[in-house]
């Protein structure tokens, strides 16, 4: 396996996205067709790209699965400093371009406003390996959180994307703030799933008490 290497952006992650929109055709894309097209920026901006459809209102249906295990395979690539293995069958699936280009554009939007206030600073947290691997697991953890099914629980999907994306752009970025803000909403996410976790045993103890 190759090293992966973490270059520093050329461009914006709002440019990049919105070229990458723009240079979506045709009626059905995959998921290896938009990494080509995302270009030098990679892995990471791909984790962010999967993010998108869990942070706006616009529905791809079924991306839940396929898209929080290739952010786990990513994941796992940055803790091996490897460029990571993708499943051939995640990455081959088409999507509706219809659906989208309309995503990568309000992405595009999102990250305009990020892009002003992201700057390389705190470079402790970005700037060696075994940060990076640390980093590496904390993605691997949100995504493995986003996959739940629980789309329906009030944000069981925003969160952990939430924590995927602002670590993804810390790291693109060089912004140890953006990666610590990550680490924090890793832990919200968790905290989270816990307190729905306590709340279904504890319901299901009181219909066990009610029905005894």
């Amino acid at each position: 396996m190759t090293s992966a290497q973490l270059h520093d952006p050329r461009t914006s992650l709002s440019e990049t996205l919105a070229t990458t929109a723009d240079s979506i055709t045709g009626e059905r894309i995959s998921l290896r067709q938009v990494l080509e097209l995302i270009g030098e920026q990679g892995m990471l901006l791909f984790c962010v790209l999967l993010t998108i459809p869990f942070l706006l209102p616009v529905a791809i249906p079924g991306v839940s699965t396929p898209f929080g295990l290739l952010i786990i395979f990513i994941g796992i690539g940055i803790m091996l400093n490897r460029v990571p293995w993708l499943p051939a069958r995640l990455m081959n699936q088409h999507f509706p371009t219809g659906h989208l280009k309309p995503a990568l554009h309000k992405g595009a939007g999102l990250m305009a406003r990020l892009d002003r206030f992201i700057r390389p600073r705190a470079l402790m947290l970005t700037g060696s390996n075994s940060i990076n691997r640390f980093n590496g697991l904390m993605i691997i953890i949100a995504a493995a959180l986003l996959m739940l099914p629980l789309g329906v629980v009030p944000l069981t999907n925003t969160l952990p994307a939430w924590a995927v994306l602002v670590l993804a752009v810390g790291m693109l970025q060089r912004d140890g703030v953006f990666v610590a803000a990550g680490y924090g909403l890793v832990v919200a996410t968790i905290i989270w799933f816990s307190v729905l976790a306590v709340g279904v045993l504890l319901a299901g103890q009181g219909l066990t008490s009610l029905l005894a």
